[in-house]
Formats: C-alpha cells, sequence, structure tokens
C-alpha cells in the first residue's frame, strides 16, 4: 500500500506564505538626532504631541471664532451712539459708526475662521506623519491650501489696516509698513516651497509603486 505524500495533505494554513512586500516611501521611526528615544515620527514621538496641541488649538479656534460670529451678529443690532474710538496717534476719539464696527467684528471673525482653516490641514498632514506615510498627493493639496490662505490673511490684515486708517476711522491703528509683512510673505514661500517637496515625493512614490 503506498503511503500518501505528507506535504500534498498538508493544511493551506501551515503552508508558509511568501513575504509581503513592504509599502514603498512608508518612513519608519525617525529618532532625534543625540536624543536617544526620542523619535519624530511614527506613533508615539514628538509628530503626535504636536498632532494633540494642534487638536487643542483646533477646539479653542473653534470656540472663539463660534463667539466671534455671535459678536457680529449682535453688533447689528447693539446701540452704539455713545461709544467713540480713542487714536492711538493723535489720542483724540473717534465716533464708532456702524461700518466700523462690523467691519472690525467681521475682519476677527475672518482671520480667526482661516486660522482654523489651516489648523484642520496641518491635522491632516500631522496624522499622515504619525502613520508614517508623509508623501501623499493629498498632503500637496493640504499645504498649498495653507499657502495660499496665510497668503489671503497678510493681504487680508494690510488691507484690513489702510481701509481703517485711510477711510473708515483716521489715526485709529498704526499703519502698517513693509517691513512688518516681511515675516508673513517668508512663511508663505516656505509652505509653498515644502508642498513642492512633498509633490516630488508623491511623484516618486507614485513611479516606484507603477514600477513593480
Amino acid at each position: 500500500m503506498r503511503r500518501p505524500n505528507s506535504m500534498s495533505t498538508e493544511p493551506e494554513a501551515r503552508r508558509p506564505k511568501a513575504p509581503a512586500l513592504p509599502r514603498l516611501f512608508r518612513l519608519p521611526p525617525v529618532s532625534v538626532p543625540g536624543v536617544p528615544g526620542v523619535r519624530t515620527l511614527g506613533p508615539g514621538s514628538v509628530s503626535s504631541l504636536l498632532k494633540i496641541a494642534l487638536d487643542v488649538a483646533y477646539v479653542l479656534l473653534i470656540l472663539v471664532t463660534g463667539l466671534l460670529v455671535l459678536l457680529f451678529i449682535a453688533s447689528i443690532f447693539v446701540p452704539i451712539e455713545d461709544f467713540t474710538v480713542t487714536s492711538s496717534r493723535s489720542e483724540r476719539a473717534v465716533p464708532l459708526t456702524r461700518a466700523l464696527l462690523l467691519f472690525g467684528v467681521g475682519s476677527f471673525t475672518a482671520y480667526f475662521g482661516s486660522f482654523l482653516l489651516i489648523l484642520r490641514s496641518l491635522r491632516q498632514v500631522f496624522r499622515t506623519l504619525i502613520q508614517g506615510d508623509p508623501f501623499q498627493p493629498d498632503n500637496v493639496r493640504r499645504l498649498r491650501q495653507v499657502g495660499l490662505t496665510l497668503a489671503v490673511v497678510t493681504g487680508g490684515a494690510w488691507f484690513f489696516q489702510w481701509l481703517v486708517d485711510a477711510r473708515l476711522a483716521p489715526g485709529v491703528m498704526d499703519p502698517q509698513g513693509l517691513g512688518d509683512l516681511l515675516t508673513p510673505i517668508f512663511s508663505v514661500l516656505v509652505v509653498f516651497v515644502l508642498a513642492e517637496v512633498f509633490r516630488e515625493g508623491a511623484r516618486l512614490r507614485r513611479e516606484s509603486e507603477l514600477t513593480i
């Protein structure tokens, strides 16, 4: 009687499987140079702590923006006949008009709302850093949105100060010079450069995955 082959009767679950190929461009946990035990990427890393800080700031900005929206609605009905605004340069009192009040509260609401959008995009970027997979096409779009929002906020703040000083309440606010715009403009350029770096990383990742 012929003895059956033990290899042919071995269950499928016990047969060795081929090792799975690691996902390309998925970064391993990266440690901080010179600081043992501290990682910059992955769970429990510096990115995780920054993500928690962004989450807290995001919730606080939601509350502040919501209060400003309510304040903007209340500014439509609140009486302002006896209110004045003191000029910072001439120290003279300027009557508070309805247009100035609505424009000021609305501008602050838009300002905090813009940073709310920025934090939302940054939270999504840091989520991919914790996962160790930052080179995603969505991160390129998110960083570009951050850069565009920063540019709009910078231009809007400059226009707000010019309009208040020139039209609504002359002398109330100090004019903003070109030197004050250097830091915001530099931040916008850095964000757009980072977006291009992520775009190049996403392109290399996609080409590598197609060659397998």
